[in-house]
């Protein structure tokens, strides 16, 4: 059986701590849980950003390709929430064969409102990723692929439209794991449209 780093660990009980705080607080001052216009789903578009090493010898990499993104969320006040959301981070040429990645990523987001249309967002959670690499062997990067939890966090800003369209600028980074257990980043800049119900 696989055992649970102690990092993730502690920031899983921390999420969890957390929301149920958060969830308590939110109940008690309003009557209906979440109130309406506090939920959001978003598409994204944008640029991933793999930081890995490219071998050895004359073997070149990629550093990123076209990233999509769709996700939910709920606020639970007028500063924290809840997102739950899912990245394809594109597949890029890298020792003499491809590397790609996609993840699934749980965060305690923060919204700090500084006008009616503008917000600063803030966000730390955890993505469950997968990842895929074929290489060459004279290249000495490891093939294979790798399922696995990693710490994420990401900034952004959110310009308002209307009470229900919005558009979010936002880079977040995921520490995924690649074959021969190696834990790297993968970035993504991205552009969302935002609906809020």
């Amino acid at each position: 059986m696989k055992k649970t780093s102690p990092t993730l660990t502690r920031l899983l009980i921390a999420a969890a701590v957390c929301t149920v705080a958060m969830g308590a607080q939110a109940q008690s001052s309003v009557s209906n849980f979440p109130a309406a216009g506090n939920s959001y789903v978003e598409l994204g578009l944008g640029q991933s950003d793999y930081s890995l090493g490219n071998g050895i010898g004359v073997f070149g990499s990629d550093q990123g390709n076209t990233a999509y993104s769709v996700r939910g969320g709920t606020y639970f006040n007028n500063n924290l929430g809840l997102e739950l959301g899912y990245t394809d981070f594109g597949s890029i040429n890298r020792a003499g064969g491809t590397t790609k990645a996609n993840g699934l990523n749980l965060s305690l987001v923060g919204k700090l409102p500084l006008n009616p249309s503008f917000n600063l967002l803030g966000k730390v959670g955890t993505t469950y990723s997968r990842t895929d690499v074929s290489s060459n062997p004279a290249s000495g990067i490891v093939a294979g692929s790798k399922n696995d939890f990693g710490l994420s966090y990401g900034i952004g800003a959110e310009y308002l439209f209307s009470p229900q369209w919005s558009a979010v600028l936002q880079y977040e980074s995921q520490d995924m794991k690649f074959a021969g257990d190696r834990t790297d980043r993968v970035g993504v800049t991205s552009l969302s449209a935002r609906y809020h119900f």
